[in-house]
């Protein structure tokens, strides 16, 4: 017969257990100042977004990655790279790299991909309700506006 021990009541009892001895039951611990995946995640996504928003009124313009002009792959490498995290060139590349999640996944900073015959063609950083930060076109500059399709993937940058 095995006995069964209950993490947290063995923690409320010790006061503090050892991180071998937390592992041997089971359990998780975090260095200090860690901070689990989906809240560390949110943090450079969450830069991410805001250093895209703050480069409204940015003029495209065609292979521009920043740091006054950009298209829109260009965009969301500068911002990516500014809160810490490396992403490829292209938003097929950036697409193939990120982790696909559902749409009910979704998070703000999460990268959406416009896509058309199975090719990504355009990206922009999901800003919540509906909408993104992108650099759509020459002529036009960087702003918010509202997904405009149902013809799109969602990426989490890792």
């Amino acid at each position: 017969m095995t006995a069964q021990i209950h993490v947290p009541s063995l923690l409320s009892r010790a006061g503090a257990v050892s991180a071998l001895t937390l592992a041997a039951l089971g359990g998780t611990m975090l260095a200090p100042g860690a901070a689990p995946e989906a809240q560390a995640a949110t943090s450079y996504a969450g830069k991410a977004l805001n250093i895209a928003s703050s480069k409204k009124g940015s003029p495209y313009k065609y292979g521009a990655s920043g740091p006054t002009r950009f298209d829109c792959s260009g965009l969301t490498l500068y911002s990516y790279k500014k809160a810490g995290k490396s992403l490829p060139r292209t938003a097929q590349q950036q697409y193939n790299k990120t982790r696909h999640i559902s749409a009910s996944s979704r998070q703000k900073g999460d990268l959406v991909f416009f896509h058309s015959s199975g090719r990504v063609y355009h990206v922009g950083i999901y800003a919540g309700s509906g909408k993104i930060w992108h650099s759509p076109k020459k002529g036009s500059w960087v702003k918010l506006d509202k997904i405009w399709t149902s013809k799109v993937y969602y990426g989490r940058v890792r």
